[in-house]
């Protein structure tokens, strides 16, 4: 977009420079949270021989949540960025918190019946 073009919807160059370094910061905060999130999960792969299948599991799907949960965040800061007016913000803003709401309860189930099953399948006696 062109500086005019910036101007005539009424966002400061400054704020917009703001939040472009603010959007680049977080990009690198959520990059450097995933490979943690990797090396974790590698780690909790490797403590019990008879929770290998279910740990497998839930590392796939914690990495998998997570990678969608920032690239959700990411792209909606991204539209935040290229908004025109603060009405729209607040459009983006409501149907971002709504959808990750949706997506938080969808996962909060999905790893608690994964865990679940885990959990049981661990208890059983060894035959």
């Amino acid at each position: 977009m062109s500086d005019e073009v910036r101007e005539r919807f009424g966002i400061p160059k400054e704020i917009r420079s703001m939040a472009e370094a603010g959007f680049d910061q977080a990009r690198r905060n959520c990059e450097k949270f995933l490979t943690s999130a990797q090396v974790t999960a590698g780690s909790f792969e490797e403590r019990s021989e008879s929770m290998r299948a279910g740990a497998k599991d839930i590392n796939a799907r914690v990495i998998d949540y997570a990678e969608k949960n920032v690239q959700s965040s990411l792209d909606y800061a991204e539209k935040l960025l290229h908004s025109k007016d603060l009405p729209e913000m607040m459009r983006l803003h409501s149907e971002y918190v709504q959808s990750q709401m949706r997506s938080l309860a969808q996962q909060a189930s999905e790893m608690g019946q994964i865990v679940g099953r885990t959990a049981m399948e661990a208890a059983r006696p060894k035959a």
